[in-house]
């Protein structure tokens, strides 16, 4: 496995579709993967530190893993079939390991609040990954800083009040 982080989370401008991007650790290769609209407010969400009045349905998760005794130990991207990309959670609990399948953008979402790292399989990475060539331009574009994040929650309202039904008729 790879450990990656998310570089960042963008809009495409083709296809008006949310994009992560994750970067491998110590490595120049990045995945892109297109995501929901939802999954992209609630990284943006996770990135910012947000905190809402309920527990949003990531923020729930991992009250009820935290509540169970267990802890998320890894979010691992694996596989790709279809152009649909397949996850696992690895929880621990009582000194077993446990995977439960899930979308990316949903393991992304849990690893973010819980802290926990984000890997993508070896193959996966091999056969998906893609060079980022990064220009002086997009230096400060890491989703670690809060210009990136401010720009970021802009372009995720931005389409989420222009997105019309028709959108996604095609």
């Amino acid at each position: 496995m790879v450990e990656v982080v998310l570089r960042a989370v963008r809009v495409d401008v083709g296809s008006s579709t949310p994009l992560l991007l994750l970067e491998e650790v110590g490595g120049d290769r990045v995945l892109p993967i297109f995501i929901g609209a939802p999954e992209a407010t609630a990284i943006a969400y996770a990135l910012q530190h947000i905190e809402t009045p309920r527990p949003m349905s990531h923020d729930l998760l991992g009250n009820v893993i935290t509540a169970l005794g267990a802890r998320l130990f890894a979010a691992e991207i694996t596989h790709l079939v279809d152009n649909t990309f397949y996850a696992n959670l690895r929880l621990l609990m009582a000194g077993k390991e446990i995977l439960v399948s899930a979308r990316p953008s949903d393991a992304v979402a849990l690893a973010l609040r819980v802290g926990a790292p984000l890997l993508v399989s070896d193959e996966l990475m091999n056969d998906e990954g893609q060079v980022l060539e990064v220009s002086d331009d997009d230096e400060g574009d890491a989703v670690d800083t809060e210009a990136s994040e401010a720009a970021l929650l802009a372009e995720l309202r931005d389409f989420l009040n222009n997105v019309r039904p028709e959108d996604f008729d095609q």
